[in-house]
């Protein structure tokens, strides 16, 4: 069965909404000024799927995981973070995540940062976007910048959430 066959055999067997999580991770933001959070829970929403929750968390790799674990344990399908994926000091989003993932989704963040690469130039190579597996729930981890999650949402995450979801529960 090729791509195409998949996705088709994805969106006929779901039948339902994905539910996602939503996770913006920022010491300074606050739930007015989560424009980003907001950017993500509107686009989950107007591709037909449902935000079971949305949360703001500081950047603390223990706060992070403990998070990321309770939406897991809740049954969110996918979790999408934005924040805390550069390579400055408190930017601890990658490693936090990454300890957790059972699969990893390299294919994500490589095809990500090219995208990025045309729409910012260099810059790109400082983003540490990344995707992977736990269990059966798909988890993103974006950049903080509203243009780098419309970037993800539209080009990588919406078209492809639901063969994904689909494929993680296929024996």
């Amino acid at each position: 069965m090729g791509h195409t066959e998949h996705e088709q055999r994805a969106q006929s067997e779901l039948g339902r909404a994905i539910g996602c999580g939503v996770i913006t991770i920022s010491d300074t933001r606050t739930p007015d000024t989560d424009t980003s959070g907001a950017l993500i829970q509107a686009a989950v929403v107007a591709a037909g799927h449902a935000v079971q929750r949305y949360a703001l968390v500081k950047d603390e790799p223990a706060q992070i995981v403990a998070l990321v674990r309770e939406l897991v344990a809740g049954g969110c399908q996918a979790i999408i973070t934005n924040g805390g994926t550069g390579i400055a000091r408190r930017d601890s989003t990658f490693e936090a995540i990454d300890a957790l993932l059972e699969k990893r989704l390299p294919g994500f963040g490589e095809i990500f940062r090219m995208l990025s690469y045309h729409e910012i130039g260099p810059a790109a190579m400082l983003s540490r976007a990344s995707a992977g597996l736990i269990g059966t729930t798909v988890v993103f981890c974006l950049p903080g910048s509203s243009g780098a999650v419309r970037l993800a949402l539209d080009r990588l995450i919406i078209p492809e959430l639901p063969h994904l979801v689909w494929e993680t529960m296929r024996q």
